[in-house]
């Protein structure tokens, strides 16, 4: 580390990796002692910490790998207990506020990393080699398998549909009648001119609306990456609305972001720049919600490392084009989408962050006593795949 006053300090004993950091102010070295988990983003984001030789994935990889090697600073450990009190109200105006922060910023921005299908969520990835596009139709797929579509014409709700990859692959492959809200008006407009190209457009509509505004029933519910926007505080207020959305007989989907160990807040750069209002789970947060509720949880699966992965096809592709980013906005956003890409993938490459799966139901006998159903489920997909391609 080079000090404000170019006087360099060497940490650690050399070994890879490694990474040259420059501080170019006096007044940074104070914000980053007092408040690194915010400062560090910031000071990046301004210009204010510089990387010299490595990266800035190298740097906060050497971070990560020595976080509580020593023990935890009594100053962070007082910040990280005032966060964790930290409980957001999340009426519909604000989350509506919150969406657009995020989620209304250019369609170009989206389509410079996303896949093909701009699937903005973990991808699945069966094997090392696999694709981003593969990896997010693997994803598709395995959530369609725990959502048991075994006849067309169910009655599926989407709460937070996104652009509309999740809807129309499951009215077009399963012949589902899909329901989707969002609350992004950028995301509405370009599901409806999805829909309206789709050969299953019949069957798929998109609303921009909050899921609380829903009226149901609806025999699946499926929600990918947006359960981290409801806030701890309304966890649950969500799944009463999911309980009383679905059939009787029906299942629900929740795919989520969360922390394979204590309950702790987000991030506080992730939370003022990147996603306002949003908050991560621990299981146990999202079981104390659900257990006095008349739900059952019937699975539960945790993703480990393949949003790691996801991230960085993300960052390289996102890095790539950083030129294109900085003229739709600026340096100092590209500086700021690069430190909230590499901040992510260190979280589930190096911490506590992973991904659940988590299936509900209302009775507990609606769905096969084995796991078996699923892989039946995908492998029929695939097979129904390379049929449709071998006709063609």
């Amino acid at each position: 580390m080079i000090d404000s006053t170019g006087r360099p300090h060497a940490i650690g004993d050399g070994s890879p990796p490694a990474a040259t950091m420059r501080l170019t102010s006096k007044a940074c070295e104070y914000t980053l002692a007092l408040n690194p988990a915010l400062s560090v983003g910031e000071a990046y984001m301004d210009g204010r910490l510089a990387i010299e030789d490595g990266s800035l994935y190298d740097f906060l990889d050497v971070v990560a790998r020595n976080y509580g090697v020593s023990g935890t600073n009594p100053w962070v450990a007082l910040l990280e207990r005032l966060g964790q009190g930290v409980k957001q109200a999340n009426p519909i105006g604000r989350a509506r506020r919150n969406v657009a922060h995020h989620y209304d910023l250019s369609s170009d921005l989206y389509s410079m990393f996303l896949d093909s299908d701009r699937q903005y969520s973990c991808a699945y990835f069966e094997s090392p080699e696999d694709t981003l596009e593969a990896a997010q139709e693997n994803k598709k797929r395995h959530i369609a398998a725990k959502l048991t579509l075994d006849r067309p014409g169910l009655k599926v709700l989407d709460i937070g549909s996104g652009w509309g990859g999740m809807a129309l692959y499951l009215a077009e492959k399963f012949g589902a009648d899909v329901t989707g809200v969002t609350l992004s008006t950028e995301q509405h407009e370009y599901s409806m001119q999805r829909a309206a190209g789709s050969p299953a457009g019949l069957r798929v509509r998109f609303e921009l609306r909050d899921y609380r505004e829903v009226e149901g029933p609806f025999d699946r519910i499926v929600s990918v990456g947006m359960f981290e926007h409801v806030g701890k505080k309304n966890y649950a207020e969500f799944f009463t609305r999911v309980r009383d959305l679905l059939t009787e007989d029906g299942v629900a989907l929740i795919h989520t972001i969360g922390y394979a160990d204590a309950p702790a807040p987000i991030n506080p750069f992730m939370r003022k720049y990147i996603f306002p209002g949003a908050d991560l789970p621990s299981l146990s947060e999202i079981f104390a919600a659900v257990e006095p509720l008349g739900l059952l949880v019937t699975d539960v699966e945790i993703l480990r490392l393949h949003y790691a992965e996801t991230l960085r096809h993300w960052r390289e592709r996102f890095m790539a084009r950083a030129d294109e980013a900085a003229a739709l906005y600026d340096e100092r956003f590209v500086r700021m989408w690069e430190f909230y890409l590499v901040l992510c993938e260190i979280g589930f490459r190096r911490r506590t962050m992973v991904v659940f799966q988590m299936q509900l139901t209302r009775r507990i006998d609606i769905l096969p006593t084995t796991r078996e159903y699923i892989a039946r489920a995908e492998e029929n997909a695939v097979a129904s795949l390379q049929r449709e391609n071998w006709s063609v």
